[in-house]
């Protein structure tokens, strides 16, 4: 089941009214822009699910906040999401792993971050209890995802869940404020044909729940999510969360487009100005406020079956 359309707000930036375009939603310095998006990024997840009372997923294995749990967090990045499991789960081991380390200097006791590499064989002796990945689009190419999705099963506890979070390149409106023409229009298919020609597809969105079943998981559930670009939303959470998103976009865009874009661009690879000069146009259309632009996030979380448990075809279940 989709979400409903977002309701716009009548009264934001309103002909006559006090409001406008904030102009400091990119004031951040630029040897900050990394660690902003992480933030951002990780927020606007926790703003869209503020009403439930672990925000940080969706799995059920938290009902019991003392019980010890294994889990892993791939693709960790800055770290937030594994700080802040092992926060909220004191008892519980949390590691995250990724490429580089983090730049940070402290981490609770009962959590670690690994520089590794999760395509090559795990050396963990742990059996995890929750494997979560998020933000993970054009990562690996098919061959690979089957990889990461075969090794988190081998590596779960009977019982265990695997959960992943991504958010899509594709901008859209529901009342056709968005020109087709806008360089928010084009973000989403110049992303994708880029990714396609790099081997790294950005469809991961679309084929993550067939790929985990695929595994042998079951119960593969989900849940979709808008993301909202800018204040204009009537809702109050929706309206958090596109603030918080274009800063995510504001601070996040070039690090995401310019290798695609000076590698795989088309007709030819862009030169960077090229890339500068198309973000700027992004930046502008992000603040106009009569563009209510969103995308499109994706939640599938699934369980690893009991040993002698009948391992049925996994019905999808909308959340």
């Amino acid at each position: 089941m989709e979400p409903d359309p977002i309701a716009v707000d009548p009264d934001l930036y309103a002909p006559g009214g006090s409001g406008s375009p904030p102009d400091d939603w990119q004031s951040i310095p630029s040897d900050e822009l990394q660690f902003e998006t992480y933030e951002a990024g990780h927020l606007v997840d926790l703003i869209l699910e503020s009403d439930r009372a672990n925000p940080l997923f969706r799995s059920p294995v938290g009902a019991d906040r003392d019980r010890a749990l294994q889990v892993l967090d791939i693709g960790t990045g800055q770290g937030t999401w594994a700080v802040d499991v092992a926060d909220m789960f004191p008892n519980s081991t949390v590691r995250g792993v990724d490429l580089f380390p983090p730049p940070v200097t402290w981490m609770p006791p009962n959590c670690v971050i690994e520089v590794d590499n999760v395509l090559e064989e795990w050396t963990w002796r742990e059996k995890f209890d929750l494997i979560h990945m998020r933000n993970m689009l054009g990562s690996f190419d098919p061959g690979e995802w089957d990889r990461v999705y075969q090794r988190c099963y081998k590596n779960m506890a009977p019982g265990g869940w695997i959960e992943q979070l991504e958010v899509g390149p594709f901008v859209t409106s529901d009342d056709g404020s968005l020109p087709p023409d806008s360089a928010m229009s084009q973000w989403g298919p110049m992303m994708q044909a880029c990714g396609d020609l790099a081997g790294r597809s950005c469809d991961i969105l679309y084929t993550m729940s067939d790929s985990i079943k695929k595994a042998g998981f079951v119960e593969v559930r989900e849940k979709t999510y808008k993301w909202p670009l800018g204040p204009w939303p009537k809702h109050q959470k929706l309206k958090e969360a596109g603030v918080v998103n274009v800063q995510h976009w504001m601070t996040g865009m070039e690090g995401w487009c310019m290798w695609l874009l000076t590698k795989f661009g088309e007709p030819e690879p862009w030169t960077k100005d090229q890339v500068h000069v198309y973000c700027a146009k992004l930046r502008r259309e992000l603040k106009n406020p009569y563009y209510h632009g969103y995308h499109t996030a994706r939640r599938v979380w699934a369980r690893k079956p009991f040993p002698g448990e009948e391992t049925k075809s996994s019905k999808l279940s909308s959340q």
